[in-house]
């Protein structure tokens, strides 16, 4: 047993400590352009070490931005915010003779400033959105993924367990865009209070069962613990501060098109949290909150649903890199305790443009974000009570209807480990405001693997 342990552990160690001096190696390929990464193959070592089950990665995403036109503020302001991954994958069946078993192990850091909050929006109530989703859930180093993830009978049942965050596996969808309303899961988006997507990871697990070659059903159990938002908690391990649990399940269909096989996903889902939750309106003693001392009213759960649909509708006969695929996200929440009661999005992916840049893309959509009209008429009667009536004074609370985000973008694969996107942001009533202009953005998005 000792043995077995120690002959495991020098397998890890080993490539672990080569994978930490190899940037020091002078590899030829460092900033080749058909490289995977930008400081190269380190002399074939990061292929050895793949091959071998040791998959590390850095990654760097950063986003500039400017208000052009309109927002809260008429001056224009341009902010950066960043984030930096280190992430290791180790193939546990090639590393250690487990059938079907992975680990995963990824730190992220993120930095900068928020041009949503410094222009676009009132600062009085914020944005719905923002127009550079790499920044939030705190400016600072954070654990944001370490599990361990076993597959059986051939792929049939298939278990991950560890810190993890609901968005990887539930209600998944890319994250080209710049703007928070086109990228990623978009239930933590907007019922952020219970789901934490990425940065933030909490203990749990998630079960997917195949229900067929083409279709699954998982369910995730999760903690719900809002101290792991705290920054000072980034790397918290304890469960001390847990309020409740989160319990997502899905159904996940794929399909293929006609003549030409279309790839399209289709995904329907929802959540409950046995969390309590206030009320977004009324008091304990059931009068709205703004005339009562009572504290909110509390709730037992909080819920709500999603889908996620994504299908390939052209593809060129003669270059096959080229096509068009049309996406829609959509989630609802309950009213009696969520700020967002539904939010809608749809647009485009245009692959191959030109062929002069076959990897490029075009990227365009469209969402929008509507308030509960419970929460604007918590806004408009504290507005009220303290005798707040005029926009332009400070105490005043500026009521919030709905924000409609648009976004085109164009991706420039410069190199293998270099995408490029400037994209134009156009939103209509920052913050779901209807007195603050709408906003002309100018962004640019970039992803680099080191």
């Amino acid at each position: 047993m000792a043995a077995s342990f120690k002959k495991n552990s020098c397998a890890i160690a080993v490539p672990l400590f080569a994978a930490l001096i190899a940037p020091a190696l002078q590899a030829q390929d460092a900033f080749s352009s058909q490289s995977d990464w930008m400081l190269g193959d380190w002399g074939g070592l990061r292929t050895q070490l793949q091959e071998d089950g040791y998959d590390f990665n850095i990654q760097y995403t950063g986003e500039a931005a400017s208000n052009v036109g309109g927002g809260y503020s008429s001056q224009v302001t341009g902010r950066y915010a960043d984030q930096l991954t280190l992430g290791s994958h180790l193939n546990l069946q090639k590393i250690l003779g487990w059938d079907n078993a992975d680990f995963q192990l990824t730190v992220t850091e993120r930095s900068g400033r928020n041009l949503t909050g410094e222009g676009v929006a009132d600062p009085r109530v914020g944005g719905l959105s923002s127009v550079q989703e790499v920044y939030g859930r705190g400016q600072t180093w954070r654990l944001t993924q370490l599990w361990y993830r076993q597959s059986f009978f051939d792929g049939a049942f298939d278990v991950k367990l560890g810190r993890l965050g609901v968005g990887e596996d539930f209600g998944t969808f890319s994250c080209k865009f710049q703007n928070l309303a086109f990228c990623g899961a978009q239930a933590g988006d907007w019922a952020g209070d219970i789901i934490y997507n990425w940065p933030v990871s909490q203990w749990g697990g998630r079960a997917k069962f195949a229900l067929g070659a083409d279709t699954y059903f998982q369910v995730g159990v999760y903690e719900q613990n809002p101290s792991n938002l705290e920054n000072t908690n980034a790397f918290k391990l304890n469960t001390s501060g847990e309020k409740g649990t989160l319990i997502p399940v899905e159904l996940v269909h794929k399909v293929t098109l006609g003549a030409d096989k279309l790839p399209g996903e289709y995904r329907i889902g929802g959540y409950y949290s046995t969390a309590k939750a206030d009320d977004v309106y009324l008091a304990a003693d059931g009068t709205p909150e703004p005339l009562s001392n009572a504290g909110f009213k509390s709730h037992n759960n909080k819920h709500g649903a999603w889908w996620v649909v994504q299908q390939q509708v052209y593809k060129d006969a003669s270059n096959a890199a080229r096509g068009l695929t049309l996406f829609s996200n959509a989630t609802v929440h309950d009213k009696a305790t969520n700020k967002i009661d539904r939010y809608i999005q749809a647009g485009l992916f245009y692959t191959s443009p030109f062929d002069s840049r076959p990897n490029d893309e075009i990227g365009f959509g469209v969402a929008n974000i509507h308030v509960n009209n419970r929460f604007k008429d918590l806004e408009e009667l504290e507005n009220t009570v303290s005798g707040a009536d005029d926009y332009n004074d400070p105490s005043f609370i500026p009521p919030q209807h709905s924000e409609t985000s648009m976004e085109l973008y164009y991706g420039f694969q410069v190199t293998k480990w270099l995408t490029v996107r400037p994209n134009v942001q156009y939103v209509v009533h920052p913050g779901g405001v209807n007195d603050v202009d709408n906003a002309w953005v100018a962004g640019l998005k970039f992803e680099t693997t080191l």
